[in-house]
């Protein structure tokens, strides 16, 4: 059994860590409200932009715009990838990159190259170890993100897609459900994807003004831009989220093995007390 200075300075160890763990909990739990706020804000917009989209996929159109046109042949892939900057959430972001990872490993089978483009320092410092094509990244995007600094980045994957280099484009992020619950998300930015979001019954027609060319540059680049953006401030409430759980678990544990620690000094502190007696009154009967 430690002696009992050793215990004590394990249970002061312990006990400075819970500080910081409950620390960062508070932290997180004053900045998940103003972070929710701003995602349900934007949530509205990114699903106008869905529906507006959808519509104009199923129109009428002398004009086919080069993101609704799909590729039979796949022989290079990209992906955006929205993770946090700092760590201490869990396993938030290793969920997400195991995800990733198996998606990744999946088209290389089918022999498809793999282009990333990484959010968040965690992503940059994971993707740039494996035998991937990092062709952009942004960092530090702060507690209120802004759609300019993403901006760069997502024109890499547009002129990648128009041009042809990519002929299918992917965003992951953790998709914000409730506090206690955080799911990783794959979802195709381009082509435009058949999902029933987008699927209309009905037969759109438009008329565009200048042009379609004009117009449909203009919407289908804002559209993948405020889903990018809608991924990053889901990506932020998860953090928050999962930073506040996994530091309150950290705490919990601290609590108890604080008080583990300080049965364990009881306990050779009276053993020690014993031995000490028994050294005396052995003394005493001897003499």
């Amino acid at each position: 059994m430690a002696g009992g200075r050793e215990i004590k300075t394990k249970i002061k160890s312990v006990q400075n860590t819970r500080k910081v763990t409950r620390a960062l909990e508070m932290v997180s739990a004053s900045k998940i409200r103003k972070a929710q706020d701003r995602m349900k804000a934007s949530r509205p917009y990114a699903r106008l932009m869905k529906q507006m989209v959808g519509h104009i996929a199923h129109a009428n159109a002398d004009y086919t715009h080069p993101f609704m046109v799909q590729r039979d042949e796949v022989k290079r892939v990209g992906y955006i990838i929205v993770s946090s900057d700092r760590g201490l959430a869990g396993g938030l972001n290793t969920q997400l990159f195991r995800r990733v990872l198996g998606d990744i490993r999946a088209w290389q089978e089918k022999g498809a190259e793999v282009d990333v483009v990484c959010i968040g320092q965690k992503a940059q410092a994971f993707f740039r170890r494996l035998k991937v094509e990092m062709v952009a990244s942004v960092t530090h995007l702060g507690e209120q993100p802004q759609v300019e600094a993403l901006i760069g980045l997502i024109k890499v994957m547009l002129d990648g897609f128009e041009e042809g280099r990519h002929d299918r484009v992917f965003l992951c992020y953790n998709d914000f459900v409730n506090t206690m619950t955080q799911r990783p998300a794959i979802d195709q930015l381009l082509p435009l994807p058949a999902s029933d979001e987008l699927e209309t019954t009905h037969d759109w027609d438009y008329i565009y003004e200048p042009d379609a060319v004009s117009v449909l540059n203009d919407v289908m680049t804002r559209y993948v831009e405020s889903l990018v953006y809608q991924a990053v401030l889901e990506n932020l409430a998860s953090e928050h989220a999962a930073r506040m759980i996994a530091m309150k678990s950290a705490s919990d544990n601290a609590t108890k093995l604080i008080e583990n620690l300080n049965l364990v000094y009881n306990k050779a502190r009276q053993a020690a007390i014993t031995q000490e007696i028994s050294e005396i009154v052995g003394g005493a009967s001897a003499v």
